[in-house]
């Protein structure tokens, strides 16, 4: 039976190995020296809550779809019925194709073509590459139309430690402010961490309970750990254009052995709803060429 992601590509360097699908580019796999460090979904399965896939040209939320551009109101298809938002960008239901594979990496593209309230012509590249510790990921977005196009760029993993309970993981996250979110789980203000979204100093995510976006993130420093109570580590790094880092830790996640509790580290170079704030969003020129990068690393 056809699996409903789309071809599966195995990538393999050592002990670490990966399956990346062909629908939304996901990561659906990762593990080292047989240790999972990214949640596993089944080959039968979509992607559970947007598990591993690109969010391109946008990740997270824009409010009820709508933005302007130049004047005009722009009206995005929405993909939240519940919130009634435009959710994690344009190719998350889209099958890429191949562009480049070795045995550990492969690059795949798709293309954004112009649409319901996004008006532009973008090529669009995703590579993950094993590394001796985990993968490092780098996405490309090419301006092939004739207007300079408001980007940005997010990925969805959720990460664990082996068969470790995310209950009983550590979560540390360099970020020394965050946004409140209304009821429609839209960024409003952004304050200094505190309390259970002050994660500089590791919170055992048993005890909180988290959807937030945070932002400050210092240069030069990890900003993202994960750590298991006998010290193994799951690092999340990011460029200097990946500003923000959602966390969400559902207690509902549909694993491979039923319901758990689960966590997402999302890197992301805009905050949520940035084509209205304008925060983090990136204008890319006529024949222009952006490419941004972030990876995990695992260390026993």
């Amino acid at each position: 039976m056809r699996a409903p992601t789309g071809q599966q590509y195995s990538l393999r360097l050592g002990p670490v190995e990966a399956t990346i699908t062909q629908l939304a580019a996901g990561i659906r796999e990762l593990r080292v020296g047989g240790v999972e460090i990214a949640e596993p979904f089944a080959a039968t399965s979509t992607p559970p809550m947007g598990c591993g896939i690109v969010l391109v040209p946008w990740p997270n939320r824009i409010r009820d779809g709508v933005w302007t551009l130049d004047g005009k109101q722009q009206q995005l298809d929405l993909t939240d019925p519940g919130y009634k938002q435009a959710t994690h960008g344009l190719l998350r239901n889209t099958a890429y194709e191949v562009l480049e594979q070795s045995e550990g990496a492969i690059t795949l593209g798709a293309t954004v073509h112009p649409q319901h309230g996004y008006p532009f012509l973008l090529d669009t590249s995703v590579r993950y590459e094993l590394t001796e510790t985990g993968m490092d990921v780098a996405h490309t977005i090419t301006n092939v139309g004739t207007a300079k196009a408001p980007v940005a760029v997010g990925a969805h993993p959720y990460f664990r430690i082996g068969d470790v309970p995310t209950a009983e993981l550590t979560l540390r996250v360099a970020a020394g402010t965050r946004f409140e979110l209304d009821e429609k789980l839209l960024p409003t203000t952004e304050h200094p961490v505190e309390g259970d979204f002050d994660l500089r100093v590791g919170q055992r995510l048993g005890d909180i309970d988290l959807n937030v976006t945070l932002a400050d993130l210092p240069a030069g420093v990890t900003p993202s750990v994960l750590t298991a109570p006998d010290g193994r580590t799951v690092e999340v790094w990011q460029d200097e254009n990946f500003r923000f880092v959602q966390v969400y830790t559902p207690r509902n996640f549909p694993g491979l052995e039923g319901e758990k509790h689960a966590v997402a580290i999302e890197p992301m170079t805009a905050a949520p709803d940035a084509f209205n704030s304008g925060l983090g969003l990136h204008w890319v020129e006529p024949g222009e060429s952006w490419t941004v990068r972030w990876g995990v690393r695992y260390s026993a």
